[in-house]
């Protein structure tokens, strides 16, 4: 199979000069290329799952939230995560 594609003066010099370093020629330094990819596995359309209980993710993405940030969040937040997320009035609990 033939394929032509269109590269700037830049992109080619470029690719040229890869290949060089290389001691290929652009033909034999792009099928090499072709056959690296044709060799890795194929990204999945979906990411792998992460099987950790969730306050595991939660840590985890938390670590690195710096003391004086955390110190100045509500200690109320959960139960009255409709005021601080849309400004609702709080509720009585």
């Amino acid at each position: 199979m033939t394929v032509t594609i269109q590269l700037s003066d830049e992109q080619a010099a470029a690719l040229k000069a890869q290949a060089a370093n290389e001691g290929l020629t652009v033909d034999a330094w792009l099928q090499r290329l072709a056959e690296k990819c044709a060799q890795q596995p194929r990204p999945s359309s979906m990411q792998e799952r992460d099987e950790r209980p969730i306050w595991e993710v939660i840590a985890d993405n938390m670590k690195d939230v710096p003391p004086e940030v955390m110190a100045a969040m509500p200690e109320d937040g959960a139960s009255q995560h409709d005021h601080y997320i849309y400004g609702w009035p709080k509720r009585e609990v």
